[in-house]
């Protein structure tokens, strides 16, 4: 049965930065969930991609690679402070992206996988998976996470969020919300979220 449903049912988790999205995923992990990290795909293409690269000094208008790898700060610091370099960079990353998204999908054997990616409906990335959880948690909370995390100021992590779609938006395209606050338990709502996906798959063959 499971070859005949390659690739698949496909389950996009989503959210803003330090929302908690990979401590979600983790736990997907546990229950045997093969989740992939567009985030992390991305961070190698931009890494190992010799086209890429050419491309982003390109849009840069500098040497991103001096130190023999990617100065993300750098990088960051263009693109969070001019949305047309913005929308190249993604215009150039997020193809090679779901192209790696899509191959790895069908290597898969489970009964659903998972795509992680802090910009799923921006990227387009949405398209290409059946559901969306999106994870959420306050303001504050996040903004103190990423301040710990990336050694950022509240500034900088403020300036990203400026450049992500907001809760509300992401919400009202999502199937489901993962609330993760300090209060809240992330579990029971990934295990109902996984019972739910099971039972649907289980009913279509």
């Amino acid at each position: 049965m499971t070859k005949e449903r390659k690739p698949g049912f496909k389950l996009g988790v989503t959210g803003g930065i330090g929302s908690g999205k990979t401590s979600v995923c983790r736990v997907f992990d546990v229950l045997r969930v093969p989740v992939f990290s567009a985030d992390r795909e991305a961070r190698e293409i931009m890494e190992n991609d010799n086209r890429i690269v050419r491309s982003l000094n390109a849009i840069a208008g500098k040497d991103l690679y001096i130190a023999g790898n990617l100065d993300r700060t750098e990088l960051a610091t263009i693109i969070f402070n001019d949305n047309s370099l913005l929308e190249k960079v993604n215009l150039l990353v997020h193809p090679a992206v779901i192209d790696q998204f899509r191959k790895w999908v069908l290597v898969q054997t489970a009964s659903y996988v998972i795509m992680e990616a802090a910009i799923l409906f921006e990227s387009g990335a949405s398209k290409f998976v059946d559901r969306v959880a999106t994870v959420v948690a306050p303001v504050e909370e996040r903004v103190e996470r990423v301040i710990q995390r990336n050694k950022l100021s509240r500034e900088q992590v403020m300036e990203r969020m400026k450049n992500q779609m907001d809760d509300e938006s992401r919400i009202k395209l999502s199937d489901y919300i993962i609330n993760n606050s300090e209060n809240d338990m992330i579990i029971p709502a990934i295990l109902k979220i996984h019972e739910d996906i099971l039972t649907f798959i289980n009913t279509q063959f």
